[in-house]
């Protein structure tokens, strides 16, 4: 049977009902568990507002409105980054307001318990804490469409790198074999993608928002992926971290395999933008492959690169973020999000 992805058109008026028919196009009753406790992993990658690279509230909240009454307690799950708070970012996206008015719990994972799981089996994280909350809850992941610096493009598997404990960073000369190892570990069984306005170039902070006006929707988060790459204009079969997760038994990247339902995958017109390093991430390259790569990240002098890493992204986000987070909240037609609005019925 070939996995299926569900490619459907999500106006501003019409996104809760969109997410939910691209849910129901995808079968996700079938990966979920009648009555089970459900994660939802959002991307709250960054505490200051960004359309494009932060989960917004109108994609969450029509998987939402899709999964209650059907399954048991929902959970909204994320974590810390060295550089980024996710309690802000919260605030920040609006979603705290659609935790208390669905009656979400929220959990910061970087916060939580943690569970030692040993598998002398895995590639590399072979001993490794996950949180306590995704071993008691099925998971569903909500990625963004958005470029990456290190992996092309940042999606349904990108978005398990949260689950990983704050220093997951230290993994990023295996990001591969990491993100096939967490993937395996927390089993997402469910991906909805936000693809109504994605984040283009210097992604996955310091990039520029895009309109694309899609959500999509798989049990396959490899088929979803592999989609997404095609649809921003990317080859799948040339981003490493899908390759190697097919490789492995996740999912399926080979696009002739896939079924995908609604929309068509073709190219936009205009592909997105990819990403470059920025200075944070150009810097961090290049002291991991130094001579100073143990002094830099294992020693105290790791915290000065911490702030440095933040008055760099904050004076970004003053240069530029600004400008561009005003001009989708003045000419967006998902911009009313941010405002604590609705879509209409």
């Amino acid at each position: 049977m070939p996995s299926t992805v569900a490619v459907l058109r999500a106006e501003p008026a019409t996104v809760h009902q969109a997410v939910g028919q691209a849910m129901e196009a995808a079968r996700w009753q079938e990966a979920i568990t009648p009555r089970a406790d459900v994660a939802l992993k959002v991307n709250l990658g960054w505490d200051v507002l960004l359309p494009g690279a932060v989960s917004a509230p109108w994609v969450v909240e029509g998987v939402i409105r899709t999964l209650r009454g059907r399954v048991g307690r929902i959970y909204l799950v994320e974590s810390d980054q060295v550089v980024v708070n996710a309690e802000v970012a919260l605030r920040k996206t609006g979603l705290d307001r659609v935790c208390r008015e669905y009656g979400v719990e929220w959990v910061n994972m970087s916060r939580g318990c943690f569970v030692l799981v040993e598998d002398p089996s895995r590639l590399v994280l072979k001993r490794v804490q996950i949180p306590e909350i995704l071993t008691r809850t099925e998971l569903v992941t909500i990625p963004l469409m958005k470029t990456h610096n290190k992996t092309v493009i940042t999606g349904a598997i990108k978005n398990q790198w949260g689950c990983l404990q704050t220093l997951r960073h230290n993994y990023h000369p295996v990001l591969n074999e990491a993100l096939v190892d967490i993937n395996t570990l927390v089993k997402p069984r469910f991906a909805v993608m936000d693809a109504t306005i994605g984040l283009e170039g210097d992604g996955p902070k310091s990039g520029r928002p895009r309109e694309v006006g899609l959500v999509l929707a798989s049990r396959d988060i490899v088929a979803l992926d592999a989609v997404a790459a095609r649809i921003m204009g990317f080859d799948p079969a040339a981003i490493a971290h899908i390759q190697w997760c097919e490789r492995y038994g996740l999912g399926t990247a080979d696009l002739a395999c896939i079924e995908v339902v609604g929309e068509q995958a073709e190219p936009l017109a205009r592909p997105f933008v990819p990403a470059r390093h920025n200075a944070v991430s150009w810097l961090e390259w290049v002291l991991r492959r130094s001579a100073v790569r143990r002094l830099a990240f294992e020693t105290p002098l790791f915290r000065l690169f911490c702030w440095g890493a933040r008055r760099y992204y904050d004076l970004w986000d003053l240069a530029i973020g600004r400008r561009l987070r005003a001009e989708v909240m003045a000419h967006s037609g998902y911009a009313p999000q941010w405002r604590g609005r609705v879509p209409a019925e």
